[in-house]
């Protein structure tokens, strides 16, 4: 029997669950080349994986829309149990159970010090940041597995306070890790306040972390578009008004249907670089969101941009958006005085306040979007069906901890 498995990529549409090493408390060997450090990692710990989701972002490497090579570890959105720590793990104890943000951060270096931990210097040889799972992120190991392997441990990890409680809520918690912080960031940069109109673009499940998040923030009105039908109902179940992008009219006179006038305070683009165009036979324009968001965002207003944009697409609509340049009106954001917050969310700026408001019952983010468990067996089937536009949060359950 293997010492662990873990899902991977095997080309355009397709993954495997493949039997895989332990993890060794060692980090990636071209981080240790490239940075001069030792590969011994003292300060990493092994967690069992408690829970572990599919994300939006595995998706469009497994669509084959990144430059991911065949055999890519996937996932970065793991919740765990501390099983092994190296001798400078000081304050965390086999049997705790964490969530990991999925920005892999040194804790030393100036940014990490800045709390910008999704841009950390010193891990990942190709730019500042990393994830685990990710195609271009530093070689670290995903875990969407068995076992995974934590570097800079004390300073990553989140700690549930309880036990009991945390695998009471886990389906709430496991969204710690990259959606909750990173849907909240999206409606938090994008100015939602206090009674605030917020448009979210896309229905998937960073958006529907966005729209509730707009929620907890304060807002008066939380409208999300989407082309499916299915995840628009389920912005509906929390609360939410919806657009049908699949219909002619245009968003700004879709808007003011429902808040009075075609300008909402603040907009979120959670639909990222495999955009589509509105209207019925649409087809994929990479910058429509963004020329749209700023179309309906009133002047002064703030945009929240945390879909992914990437500097290589192989399946690229042309030339430019194969290396990521895209067609977006600067123009009209410059004339309507926009601000834009672009990134990886930084998770631990966020993480702690969203767990105690987890824990005590102030969001339910499961629910908002409907998590789902299935089996580590299960990951290509559930990779198929949210490529297919299924309304549902696919959370992997490997060694069967989360209650029925």
């Amino acid at each position: 029997m293997a010492d662990n498995r873990i899902v991977r990529y095997e080309g355009p549409g397709e993954v495997s669950v493949n039997d895989d090493n332990y993890p060794k408390l060692e980090i990636p060997q071209e981080v240790a080349d490239h940075f001069g450090i030792s590969r011994q990692a003292p300060h990493a710990a092994v967690l069992r994986i408690v829970t572990t989701n599919i994300c939006g972002s595995d998706q469009h490497m497994v669509r084959g829309r990144t430059t991911a090579p065949i055999g890519q570890s996937l996932g970065h959105e793991i919740t765990g149990e501390v099983v092994e720590k190296g001798d400078d793990v000081l304050f965390l104890n086999e049997g705790d159970i964490c969530s990991v943000p999925f920005n892999i951060a040194c804790g030393r270096c100036r940014m990490c010090n800045e709390g910008k931990t999704g841009i950390c210097l010193n891990v990942n040889p190709a730019r500042p940041g990393a994830a685990y799972g990710y195609v271009d992120m530093g070689g670290w190991a995903g875990g969407q597995a068995e076992y995974v392997m934590i570097p800079f441990a004390d300073f990553n990890l989140l700690k549930f306070p309880d036990r009991d409680q945390a695998l009471d809520k886990i389906m709430d918690l496991t969204m710690l890790s990259d959606i909750f912080p990173t849907g909240y960031h999206g409606a938090y940069t994008a100015g939602t306040t206090t009674g605030s109109t917020v448009y979210v673009a896309g229905a998937g499940p960073v958006g529907l972390a966005a729209a509730h998040s707009a929620q907890l923030l304060g807002a008066s009105a939380v409208i999300v578009g989407d082309m499916i039908g299915e995840r628009l109902e389920q912005a509906r179940s929390f609360g939410c008004e919806t657009v049908d992008l699949t219909q002619d009219a245009s968003l700004g006179d879709m808007i003011e249907q429902i808040v009075g006038e075609p300008l909402v305070d603040a907009a979120v683009d959670a639909v990222g670089f495999e955009a589509r165009g509105h209207g019925a036979g649409a087809h994929e324009e990479p910058a429509t969101v963004l020329n749209s968001v700023m179309t309906i965002a009133r002047a002064g207003a703030s945009l929240g941009i945390p879909g992914l944009y990437v500097t290589g697409d192989p399946g690229g609509v042309d030339e430019a958006a194969k290396e990521g340049t895209l067609g977006v009106r600067i123009g009209l954001g410059w004339a309507k005085s926009h601000q834009f917050t672009t990134g990886q969310c930084p998770v631990k700026r966020y993480n702690r306040q969203l767990m105690n408001a987890i824990l005590s019952d102030r969001a339910h983010i499961a629910d908002a979007v409907n998590a789902t468990k299935i089996s580590l067996d299960e990951a290509p089937q559930g990779y198929r069906n949210f490529d297919s536009g299924a309304a549902k949060k696919y959370v992997i359950d490997p060694h069967q901890m989360v209650a029925a």
